[in-house]
């Protein structure tokens, strides 16, 4: 499927074209000043991000999502499975708000207990698809309703975290034609489970493999290389392609180390420090997913896996569920509409002051 990706113009970007020369000012205008508003709009509404996390039970999802947010965002164990494994894959999503600065965080994160938890995972990944496009699906009949809101609630994936276990192997089959279908619809991130049960040789003999893996069977996945935008992007986007998957250890217990309360998971042999890079890549999980390419994983999100889906959706407009405030849009014309230039204005004019 081929990605729909908007480009910017000439005009819009960031260096002037030779088409567009700088107009040479005379004076402080003030357009600077845009930021300002742009920021102070922006906190006033709030951002929102809506993450799904997909891994077999027991890797630590839930703490790594506590850790990266440093906050109790979901329990150890959800509601109703304490002491039972789930018979089918059921889909699990909280919504808490996170505010650090006065900059508001609406964060909706969405579970996966009993993926790849049975003997026979045939299509196991169903339900994880359909409850994407079921997302994409509520905002399309919100947008293409004659009166709609201001703002259409955001409930889109716009970022899925894949746990593979530490096998220390290669990628399971079930994995490859997961993230396979996967990739097409979502931006996926691949991380290392519970790094620490690897040393440091055989995780980055790991990371190699899956590497390859993802190479042979033409998984792209986040950040894809085609939506490099210049050449800024290109740069960081390769250093954190050589990276992943990123090898990472969640922990929400701080420990004392040296005098400082730290991050960490207790073991016999001493204490794994979440945020040491020395320890795991934790730090660049949480650097991608919140400091640097948030609002890259929305955009994407928006501009290319949402249209797709509207795209293919809109071709099938007749099978569309006809909803309150549905409309059947009329053939385009072939030409524009006549609109009457002045001359005729003028005509009609003189004729009734004529009569």
């Amino acid at each position: 499927m081929d990605p729909l990706r908007w480009s910017s113009s000439p005009s819009s970007s960031g260096t002037s074209s030779p088409r567009t020369p700088p107009c040479e000012m005379l004076g402080y205008v003030g357009i600077e000043a845009v930021l300002d508003q742009l920021k102070i709009k922006a906190m006033k509404m709030g951002f929102e991000f809506n993450i799904m996390v997909v891994g077999q039970s027991g890797l630590g999802k839930s703490t790594m999502v506590n850790t990266l947010f440093k906050s109790k965002v979901w329990k150890s164990t959800p509601p109703g499975l304490v002491g039972t494994i789930a018979q089918t894959l059921q889909l699990h999503s909280v919504t808490h708000v996170i505010e650090e600065k006065g900059v508001k965080l609406k964060l909706t994160v969405t579970d996966t207990p009993g993926f790849g938890d049975q003997i026979n995972n045939d299509k196991c990944w169903d339900p994880i698809l359909n409850y994407i496009n079921e997302q994409y699906e509520k905002y399309l009949q919100e947008e293409i309703l004659i009166t709609r809101q201001r703002r259409i609630p955001d409930t889109r994936v716009h970022c899925c975290v894949y746990f593979v276990p530490p096998t220390g192997h290669c990628l399971r089959p079930l994995d490859i034609e997961f993230l396979q279908r996967l990739c097409q619809t979502v931006n996926v991130v691949p991380v290392i489970a519970r790094a620490d049960s690897l040393t440091i040789e055989e995780r980055e003999n790991f990371r190699r493999q899956i590497q390859h893996d993802l190479k042979t069977h033409c998984i792209d996945v986040y950040p894809q290389k085609c939506f490099d935008d210049d050449i800024n992007d290109r740069i960081l986007n390769s250093k954190i392609r050589e990276r992943i998957p990123f090898a990472v250890v969640g922990a929400d217990r701080e420990h004392l180390v040296n005098g400082k309360c730290v991050l960490g998971r207790k073991t016999k042999w001493g204490i794994v420090e979440v945020e040491n890079m020395a320890h795991c890549e934790f730090p660049l999980l949480r650097d991608l997913l919140i400091r640097s390419h948030l609002q890259d994983l929305k955009d994407i999100t928006h501009n290319v896996h949402y249209e797709n889906y509207r795209v293919c959706r809109l071709n099938e407009s007749d099978a569309l569920p006809r909803g309150p405030g549905w409309v059947k849009l009329a053939p385009a014309p072939t030409s524009p509409p006549a609109t009457p230039g002045p001359s005729k204005v003028r005509r009609r004019t003189q004729d009734n002051s004529t009569e």
